[in-house]
């Protein structure tokens, strides 16, 4: 019997998340992001040592913090130094749902020169999130167009 280098259900890129207070986190992504525990593993103590959640077709991994171990979180490293990107069918509810949820608003949505609708959240751990519908394929040429009208440069001198 042959086993598979990369298991069914997961991608060649999986995020590992580290937050503060894993159990409330997890509640959260539940009701923001629409995720489905997969499984926790808990400490004597009861943290949470590893929790893996599926967001639409993808796991999403996370723990609590262990500071002996050097795993912080952004909470207590002064904020993120990377973001979490979903697509979706329905850009629009799925970031009001976020922020029913209590995600931080931090780009409203909106159609973006590179043919997404988009807008981007902070969650309450201090992770970074941008939603996005695909709506137009674009060639480097549009988005270029796209983007000069959205965003004009200033003239120089």
């Amino acid at each position: 019997m042959s086993v598979k280098a990369i298991p069914d259900g997961y991608h060649t890129l999986t995020p590992y998340m580290t937050v503060r207070d894993a159990a409330r986190a997890i509640e959260f992504y539940k009701q923001a992001f629409g995720a489905v525990e997969k499984g926790i593993a808990h400490t004597p103590d009861g943290k949470v040592m590893h929790a893996e959640l599926r967001i639409g077709n993808s796991v999403v991994m996370l723990a609590d913090e262990f500071p002996e171990f050097g795993s912080l979180s952004p909470q207590s490293t002064g904020g993120a130094g990377m973001g979490l990107h979903i697509y979706t069918e329905d850009v629009d509810s799925a970031f009001d749902r976020a922020v029913k949820a209590g995600a931080k608003v931090d780009m409203p949505v909106s159609d973006m020169f590179w043919g997404d609708r988009y807008g981007k959240l902070s969650d309450p751990f201090g992770h970074k999130w941008s939603i996005a519908t695909h709506k137009r394929d674009m060639s480097q040429e549009e988005m270029k167009e796209e983007m000069l009208q959205q965003m004009p440069m200033p003239k120089t001198a």
